[in-house]
């Protein structure tokens, strides 16, 4: 896995892992069941009790195109909804930037699911309606997670933004899959319910090597445990099953694994030692 000059590289394909910021959620939420005095340790709460998740997303150059893997926040959320979910940081836009990339260049965007916090950015404001970021893209996300979007329920309504999805398929931008989907030679999508029931992970593979992309199935090293599941979950228990099926399988084909909220630690290797699991740090920026 070579890993210089601010990328990775698993043979053709390279990537990087570049962000749209921080949010700040209820740590409460975030773990679920398991105690504060246990989970503070690893993610210190602020006053409100909201712990600091980054909002990582990838960019992937693979079989001549660019390919966003999520599009965070965004910038359409008011001033309130801002200051309730503790936005901050760098913009997408400013992460592209940094690559001489401008929302034109971007080929192909994946969203693992429709919450608000992994496809905000695929929209923006422009006077007084919503159109596309990325106006030559084609948008990827599980068929059945776009109509659950559509129609959410009570308990996950607040998550489901339309201004975030509904102008790309008005648009006739999104690509909606159907299972497991390779995108392009190398970029696979797979599907992995718990967190939503359609949630799709990413797995990108090249060179002989492989990196896994857990979106919120593990959205941080801190939740690498298995009973360490969030509250936001729709279905816990699939979710259990799901990491008991992914990560032995990242530590026994020694991918890298990538997490899209960690602040510190977006990628590792994971390690089993004296019969813990501990993340290796791997340096991408």
């Amino acid at each position: 896995m070579c890993h210089k000059d601010r990328f990775l590289k698993l043979g053709d394909l390279e990537f990087h892992i570049i962000s749209d910021g921080h949010v700040h959620l209820d740590g409460g939420a975030m773990f679920g069941v398991v105690p504060r005095p246990l989970w503070e340790k690893k993610s210190p709460p602020d006053a409100r009790n909201r712990i600091t998740l980054s909002m990582n997303c990838l960019l992937i150059r693979a079989a001549g195109k660019r390919i966003l893997v999520e599009t965070g926040a965004g910038a359409k959320m008011d001033q309130k909804l801002r200051e309730i979910y503790g936005l901050d940081g760098p913009s997408l836009i400013q992460s592209l930037q940094k690559y001489d990339l401008r929302p034109e260049d971007i080929d192909i965007v994946i969203n693992t699911h429709l919450h608000f916090d992994h496809c905000g950015g695929n929209t923006r404001m422009e006077r007084d309606k919503v159109v596309p970021v990325f106006p030559n893209a084609r948008y990827f996300v599980q068929r059945e997670e776009f109509t659950h979007a559509m129609h959410p329920n009570e308990r996950d309504h607040a998550s489901y933004l339309r201004e975030n999805y509904q102008p790309i398929e008005s648009a006739g931008m999104f690509s909606l899959l159907d299972g497991d989907t390779e995108i392009v030679p190398g970029v696979e999508v797979v599907v992995a319910p718990g967190h939503t029931a359609h949630m799709q992970c990413m797995k990108l593979t090249g060179g002989g090597q492989t990196a896994f992309c857990f979106a919120d199935l593990v959205p941080t090293t801190a939740h690498l445990p298995l009973p360490w599941i969030m509250g936001y979950d729709l279905y816990p228990m699939t979710t259990l099953e799901n990491k008991k099926r992914w990560i032995p399988q990242v530590v026994k084909e020694g991918w890298l694994a990538l997490f899209v909220h960690d602040p510190r630690v977006p990628a590792a290797y994971l390690r089993e030692r004296d019969g813990k699991l501990e993340a290796e740090p791997v340096q991408v920026d």
